[in-house]
């Protein structure tokens, strides 16, 4: 009897928990050092990395296309140099260390604090862009960083983090900085995410990942999926509109989360615009080309087969048995609602779009609204028109967080073409179930501390009862202006003989006298003793003792004297641990 496969899966598990473990204790111990340096120091880290990815990128690429299958090789060294140029530029300015910003007018002083070792999850579709994007934006916020790479894509994921990590040990990061899993598994994973050491979680990946990484009892930055439509109403650039949706529709063969999903036109411009799309490469299909596609791209659990995922048109038709013209760059399925009954109304991942014809723009943002509804909440959409005001009520009214205006939204939500922030991240906020809408970068992995002065003194009536106004005085005249404080004048000083006088009076008459004379008055303060020397506390316990204690003393390169009566925080403990800066000693302080 053949022996079964479950036995090696259970030892892979095992190997996989294991390594999770030993990369989040070593992280940790990374980042109460990565926590200390400078911001001359971080920059000169990142710097490297960047500069040392940025050649590299052609090769990866090609690296990520072998292994996963997925997408255009062209297309991921456009992706790959977006990560280590264009997000390396934006990020490179900011102040992510010691005091990042002064509040004048508000007397509040913003202070820049990392959050903690980064669990980060990477996706198979778009795997050495995001790998550089995290990496990059982790350490600039001081941050360790463990990558979990999709199992599909581990070789490429793991090629890009050996490049990276080399070149910021060199830099000056500490080891441990930069880690990522070998062996893959959702056990592993799993492990990973939930590991006391780990501070927040970037997850990217399909659905059931990302719901794994928000039941992990961490904060995380989840990202959902896409579905995005894109509107063409009557005023727009038509030419441009149908230019920009297959573009980036046919970008590494839709993979990305924010490519176009469907088209949504209005009628008086229907024909002109389908025109363009053939002319532009595309292919309308027949209902019953329709029925085919869907029966072979879409799974019961309406999800788009791994298989055709990331394929060019023509491959996809091919596997389906479509006969289509030379130069075919899309499919477009003609659909006349959303939802179960329309399974290609989905999020394809590959070079497939829907398309509706609808009256106007108000029926064609409900539609929009439909869309997003089934599988892209606050995730991205277009729309394509010259009336501003219709622009500003589908921004006003969408479901989607980011609404790219006459732009592709593949190149759009990204930043690459508009001005967010550049990103291959993007939170999808409370629509999408995501903690954030935003584009994450650093500043998502920062904690800031602010330094918050009295600008207005604590208001008190005239019987100085805590917390009455004026109001509370002068019933119905209404709030008055706090009285300004009286100028006390400054007492004259004296001298430490007249004081010394006045005190012996005091005592003399009481009764009381001195036993032993006062020491003659010095203007020169006693010497205190040095800090080396010895005294009977130097071996006792400290009573208390945070994480600032911890990061002082890794810092200075001391111990840490506890014992059994030592308060200890829970961050600090974990920390001392992971230093091994406590030594433990008898007696209480």
């Amino acid at each position: 009897m053949a022996p079964t496969a479950a036995p090696a899966q259970t030892d892979r598990d095992l190997a996989s928990i294991a390594e999770a473990r030993s990369l989040a204790r070593r992280a940790k111990e990374a980042q109460l050092v990565l926590a200390e340096l400078t911001q001359s120091q971080v920059d000169a880290i990142v710097d490297a990395m960047a500069a040392a990815v940025t050649p590299e990128a052609e090769a990866i690429a090609r690296l990520a296309v072998e292994e996963t299958g997925y997408g255009v090789v062209a297309d991921k060294v456009q992706k790959n140099l977006f990560g280590s140029e264009q997000v390396h530029a934006f990020i490179r300015p900011m102040k992510t260390v010691g005091v990042i910003n002064r509040l004048e007018d508000r007397k509040v002083v913003e202070i820049a604090e990392p959050f903690g070792v980064v669990a980060a999850i990477v996706p198979s579709t778009n795997p050495t862009s995001t790998a550089i994007y995290k990496i990059l934006i982790a350490i600039k916020a001081r941050c360790a960083i463990v990558l979990s790479p999709h199992p599909s894509a581990t070789r490429c994921i793991t090629r890009t983090a050996e490049i990276m990590a080399s070149a910021a040990r060199g830099a000056g990061l500490p080891d441990g900085g930069i880690g990522w899993m070998a062996t893959v598994t959702l056990e592993g994973t799993s492990e990973l995410m939930k590991q006391r050491e780990v501070s927040v979680i970037l997850a990217t990946g399909g659905m059931g990942l990302v719901r794994a990484a928000y039941s992990a009892g961490k904060p995380a930055y989840g990202v959902g999926p896409g579905n995005a439509p894109c509107y063409i109403e009557s005023s727009a650039d038509l030419g441009k509109a149908v230019s920009d949706i297959v573009e980036g529709k046919c970008f590494d063969n839709g993979v990305l989360c924010s490519s176009p999903n469907s088209v949504v036109v209005d009628e008086a411009v229907h024909a002109e615009v389908r025109r363009g799309f053939q002319e532009a490469g595309a292919y309308f299909l027949s209902a019953a080309e329709n029925d085919a596609l869907a029966k072979a791209l879409v799974s019961p659990q309406r999800l788009p087969n791994p298989a055709l995922v990331g394929k060019s048109a023509p491959y996809i038709a091919e596997k389906v048995g479509l006969r289509v013209p030379v130069g075919t760059r899309a499919l477009i399925a003609e659909l006349a609602g959303v939802g179960r009954d329309y399974p290609l109304s989905i999020e394809k991942l590959c070079p497939v779009l829907s398309y509706y014809v609808v009256r106007d723009w108000r029926e064609g943002c409900e539609r929009c609204k439909q869309i997003l509804r089934y599988g892209g909440m606050g995730h991205t959409m277009s729309i394509h028109s010259r009336n501003e005001s219709i622009i500003l009520e589908f921004g006003l009214h969408k479901p989607a967080y980011r609404i790219c205006v006459n732009t592709s939204t593949t190149h759009g939500s990204i930043g690459l073409t508009t001005g967010l922030d550049p990103a291959m991240t993007l939170g999808c906020g409370g629509f999408g179930g995501n903690i954030t809408s935003d584009n994450i970068s650093p500043r998502h992995l920062l904690n800031i501390k602010r330094l918050a002065y009295e600008v207005r003194p604590v208001p008190r009536s005239a019987g100085g009862r805590l917390g009455a106004t004026a109001a509370d005085a002068s019933p119905g005249r209404g709030t008055l202006p706090l009285p300004k404080a009286p100028v006390k004048a400054s007492p004259e000083p004296i001298s430490a003989e007249a004081l010394t006088r006045r005190i012996d009076t005091f005592l003399a008459a009481k009764g009381i006298g001195r036993s032993t004379p006062a020491p003659p008055p010095s203007s020169v303060p006693p010497t205190p003793p040095p800090l080396a020397a010895a005294s009977p506390a130097a071996d006792k316990p400290e009573s208390f003792v945070c994480e600032d204690d911890v990061r002082q003393a890794v810092r200075l390169g001391r111990k840490v004297l506890v014992g059994e009566r030592t308060i200890i925080t829970p961050a600090a403990r974990d920390a001392g641990e992971a230093a091994k800066v406590f030594t433990w000693v008898a007696g209480p302080r």
